[in-house]
């Protein structure tokens, strides 16, 4: 019985090798465990990094490309206005100015086209951009057309006015001269004091208590300018006493002197003229109801405010 009792030292004994063993591969078991933990923490951290910087930088490029829409936007703006108001202060314009408008406006259209676009890439906001660069240089070169233009217009305006006023000054003198031309010229004048008779008969005499009647005669020159139709001559006999002779049987009033003045006149004559013939012997008579004083007497003859024609006679 002893001998079936008996334990085997080296079955009762742990294999201390293999135990070893089992531990170290344990460990790198651990270890690569939490190496790979470690790993992919570290991964996870990482790529939670990456994926927020780039959510960050398209944000960032979203901000960009809204602000420069905006910009871009606001420059057009700035720029379709100047137009419009250089267009609305300038209606007339030249060939030039009117090719530069409709070059201008297919530029504006294409512009609109781009910034409507809410998907437009940077490379389209980029020649959005230089289009408005270029339209903004044309406005520039539009606008000081346009002043030259102004400027011109300007002094072709001066130069209409200053032609106007010498024109009207030419109008002015021509019809002035047409005026002075067409004053009829009295000339052959002659007065005659006329005694009546009681068989009435008539006699020219110089003794002034015997005057019943002042005849003045004259001719009238022919004149080119005048046209032909009824012609006033107005009369003025001066007494001796430099009173001009007036009264209401004879129609006397007053009337308009060349100076813009007015004159007496003693008695007006209307005359048929015929353009470009002579009159002969107009004759005018003074009847006066008192005695005629003697002395000088002097004649003056008006036609349009001016004096054609003047003599005296003297009574004794």
């Amino acid at each position: 019985m002893s001998q079936f009792n008996q334990s085997n030292p080296q079955q009762s004994m742990p294999n201390g090798p293999a135990k070893k063993n089992n531990s170290i591969i344990y460990l790198v078991i651990i270890f690569v465990l939490v190496a790979a933990c470690v790993y992919l923490f570290v991964s996870k951290n990482q790529m939670a990094t990456d994926n927020d910087m780039a959510s960050k930088m398209m944000q960032h490029q979203i901000d960009s490309v809204q602000t420069d829409r905006a910009s871009l936007q606001t420059d057009f703006n700035a720029a379709s206005a100047k137009i419009d108001q250089l267009v609305s202060q300038n209606t007339k314009l030249d060939s030039a100015l009117q090719g530069d408008k409709a070059a201008m406006a297919k530029m504006q259209a294409q512009i609109r086209t781009i910034l409507s676009n809410k998907n437009a890439t940077q490379a389209e906001l980029k020649k959005a951009r230089e289009m408005i660069n270029e339209l903004t240089g044309k406005t520039k070169d539009y606008e000081t057309r346009i002043a030259e233009l102004e400027k011109e217009n300007t002094e072709l305006t001066g130069k209409n006015q200053t032609l106007t006023k010498q024109v009207d000054s030419t109008s002015t003198v021509a019809a002035g001269l047409k005026k002075v031309a067409s004053v009829l010229h009295a000339s052959n004048l002659r007065m005659e004091p006329i005694h009546k008779k009681h068989n009435g008969k008539e006699k020219e005499t110089t003794k002034a208590k015997r005057v019943d009647v002042l005849r003045i005669k004259f001719d009238i020159d022919q004149n080119r300018i005048t046209e032909s139709g009824s012609k006033q001559m107005y009369v003025r006999i001066i007494a001796p006493d430099g009173k001009v002779l007036s009264s209401a049987s004879n129609a006397s009033g007053m009337m308009d002197n060349s100076n813009g003045g007015q004159l007496q006149y003693s008695v007006m004559k209307s005359i048929a003229l015929t353009q470009n013939e002579m009159v002969k012997d107009v004759t005018v008579d003074w009847n006066q109801d008192g005695d005629y004083p003697k002395g000088a007497y002097t004649i003056e003859i008006y036609n349009e405010g001016y004096k054609v024609g003047s003599g005296n006679v003297t009574l004794k």
